[in-house]
């Protein structure tokens, strides 16, 4: 079985983060390991406000270790870091262990709060992560920072932004449009360093998305785990999500997550 891991925050309501992450990994029957970053809590009382708590680079040492202890790890995704220390260990074991298979999600904001990773957790994304890219995955405003471009509002900017984020050495770009295009389907672009593909697939106007980001990560991960193209684990990986979305489950008053199962109906097996 092809073994996983996934560097990333924890997300208590179960739709994002390493427990999206570790889901999906399942669902591709793949075995996941985890390493915490930080953890994300929301506060009810407060309009559902994030706050992100990082665990320290000496405890992430800590469990990057357990992981690497074992028999070999043949693709990882990294998430929300929390900090440049954390990137750069991150980057340290995908060198120390060459894995080649490092899928970085650039998780600059959480969904829902205007907080930013410090400026100096963006450049080490770009000094150390993005470097080790065998694919990223970046979201419109993502790909604006880590760009330098800004506001992207079009599919031409989409891949402008894709070949700067491609020039920083990540071998495979995926930008990802979602609602925020203004257009009326689920537009990716992917960038291999030569060639662009529009990945397109039918946009749910919905709020059950929560978790979309991570999740689409993960998929792609698990795909090249199992020796599939990046472009191929990419759409794969976009049916995946869009499932998931289209079988979005309500968990409070503010937020609904992807449900993970959707792809392969887990709700139906027993």
């Amino acid at each position: 079985m092809k073994k996983v891991l996934t560097i990333a925050g924890s997300d208590s309501t179960g739709g994002a983060g390493l427990q999206a992450d570790l889901k999906t990994f399942e669902e591709y029957g793949v075995f996941g390991f985890s390493s915490i970053t930080s953890v994300v809590t929301m506060d009810p009382e407060q309009g559902w406000s994030h706050e992100v708590t990082d665990l320290g680079v000496e405890l992430l040492r800590k469990q990057l270790v357990s992981v690497f202890a074992g028999e070999g790890i043949d693709a990882l995704k990294t998430g929300m870091m929390a900090s440049e220390d954390n990137i750069e260990l991150a980057s340290q074991f995908i060198k120390e262990y060459d894995i080649e298979k490092a899928v970085i999600d650039p998780v600059i904001a959480c969904k829902g709060t205007a907080q930013i990773l410090q400026p100096k957790s963006v450049e080490g994304l770009k000094k150390f992560l993005i470097p080790n890219a065998y694919v990223t995955t970046p979201n419109l405003i993502e790909a604006g920072i880590l760009s330098g471009l800004g506001d992207i509002t079009s599919v031409e900017g989409m891949k402008e932004a894709a070949k700067i984020i491609s020039d920083l050495g990540a071998k495979n770009v995926v930008v990802k449009g979602g609602h925020r295009l203004g257009i009326d389907k689920a537009l990716d672009v992917f960038y291999d360093g030569q060639d662009f593909f529009e990945l397109e697939n039918e946009l749910y106007k919905t709020d059950f998305n929560h978790g979309a980001g991570c999740t689409f990560a993960a998929a792609i991960t698990a795909g090249v785990a199992k020796d599939l193209s990046p472009l191929e684990a990419a759409k794969l990986a976009k049916d995946f999500v869009a499932a998931g979305i289209k079988n979005g489950v309500r968990i409070n008053k503010y937020v609904g997550h992807v449900w993970h199962g959707a792809y392969n109906k887990a709700e139906d097996r027993l």
